[in-house]
């Protein structure tokens, strides 16, 4: 399967490695690129992940086989009601966002009676680092991409794009757009919340550069995700909120249960925690 004309909107680590990896397959033609910066857009044109630099929406869409949102949520639906209007009958479109009831929303809301032609994805395989500069070829080989189709989308859409995905290397899985926020929120955007507030709790000590010139491994590898991109991850915990604030509570009752042990000096109700919680953790990382 090729797509002769692919059309990215975002063209940083998601996007940019969307289009270097459909390359490497040999299953697209010309990739045009939108962004709001053009120097990145600039930079992704050097290095290959676009083949031009998009200048009128509604001319580049219009005979486009499939598009890319891979902006920040919150965007999203500006771009459908742009693309919407001009999309031939055969294009197909699909996203790179992290959550999907908002989006799904933003369809509905925004691209009439081309919303059967958007098929929405969450490909899980992110990094702290962003920009074009970032992008690479094999970023979804072997990583999760969760498809979280509509009822209006006919069985050969989501097929081709869960083959688009297929052929950056990624292995596709299907969840309704309310399963994937509830799973997501506890395993990806409570995480990052996490790792936000503690750097960001050490940040405004006065001893902070004391504090971090000491911290080590541990440190780093918990707050390697605060580097990720501010703006995202303020759209996506928005996003999220009712299904984030219910993981946060959950986690708000778990740190209270520590906090009373050791109030308490309840040694064995830590190593009980401690134990299960290494259990899990090692039973995962061997899967």
């Amino acid at each position: 399967m090729k797509f002769n004309k692919v059309v990215i909107f975002g063209v940083g680590l998601i996007g940019g490695s969307f289009a270097l990896a459909l390359r490497r397959a040999n299953a697209a033609g010309e990739v045009v690129g939108f962004g709001r910066s053009p120097a990145t857009l600039e930079l992704a044109r050097q290095l290959g992940i676009i083949d031009r630099i998009g200048r009128d929406v509604s001319a580049e869409v219009k005979d486009a086989d499939l598009v890319l949102l891979a902006t920040p949520v919150g965007q999203m639906g500006e771009l459908m009601a742009r693309i919407a209007p001009n999309l031939c009958p055969h294009a197909l479109v699909t996203d790179g966002g992290s959550t999907k009831g908002d989006v799904v929303a933003a369809a509905y809301a925004n691209m009439g009676g081309r919303v059967a032609q958007f098929i929405p994805a969450h490909p899980i395989a992110g990094a702290e680092l962003s920009g074009a500069a970032a992008a690479r070829a094999d970023l979804y080989v072997g990583k999760k991409v969760v498809l979280t189709p509509l009822p209006e989308n006919s069985a050969d859409s989501v097929a081709r794009v869960r083959r688009a995905w297929e052929l950056c290397g990624a292995v596709v899985s299907e969840l309704t757009a309310k399963q994937h926020d509830e799973v997501f929120a506890a395993v990806s955007h409570l995480p990052h919340l996490l790792s936000f507030a503690l750097v960001h709790d050490l940040a405004q000590r006065d001893n902070k550069e004391q504090l971090l010139s000491f911290a080590a491994s541990g440190f780093r590898d918990f707050t390697r995700i605060a580097a990720s991109s501010p703006e995202m991850w303020r759209d996506i915990c928005m996003a999220n909120r009712d299904a984030l604030l219910d993981e946060l509570g959950s986690y708000m009752q778990e740190l209270e249960t520590i906090h009373e042990a050791l109030a308490c000096g309840d040694a064995e109700k830590l190593q009980e925690i401690f134990s299960l919680a290494r259990e899990v953790r090692g039973n995962w990382t061997q899967q």
